[in-house]
């Protein structure tokens, strides 16, 4: 499913926007050196966080998502099931799980529940994310199995 293009804000249009993950490195991960560094992160967290077994859902919102030539990190929100366990993650992909470590190992501001925590709902959660800082919505994405 093609992502659609950016407003005139630089966003893509509110909604939550379903795409593979080729699909996402082909449209946000070239262009700038920085650009270039964002995607590889993202490749890294999104390899750990499907490797635990437990994801249900990914989903990417902040500057990556837009059309900012540069930037800074990349923003996560994961949804895994309710029978995930992190004492159960070891090495790499539990720094994924560690919101500070995380940051300072991936460069990835990363936030996760269970989806049965999720507050007010899987889906209204997901959709917070939406919300700008200084109000107003834009678009974010959620990265399916290439399968789905």
């Amino acid at each position: 499913m093609p992502l659609p293009a950016y407003n005139n804000d630089g966003d893509l249009p509110p909604g939550v926007h379903v795409a593979g993950l080729s699909d996402v490195l082909e449209r946000f991960g070239h262009g700038s050196a920085q650009r270039c560094a964002v995607a590889e992160r993202l490749t890294r967290v999104y390899q750990l966080a499907v490797s635990t077994g437990h994801l249900a859902r990914f989903v990417m919102f902040g500057s990556f998502v837009t059309a900012k030539s540069d930037p800074n990190d990349i923003d996560i929100v994961l949804l895994m099931e309710d029978t995930f366990d992190l004492a159960t993650v070891t090495g790499e992909a539990a720094i994924v799980f560690q919101h500070m470590e995380a940051d300072a190992h991936f460069g990835a501001s990363v936030f996760w529940t269970r989806r049965s925590a999720a507050v007010g709902g899987e889906q209204a959660m997901v959709e917070y994310w939406q919300v700008r800082r200084e109000g107003g919505r834009r678009g974010i994405v959620e990265i399916i199995s290439e399968g789905t």
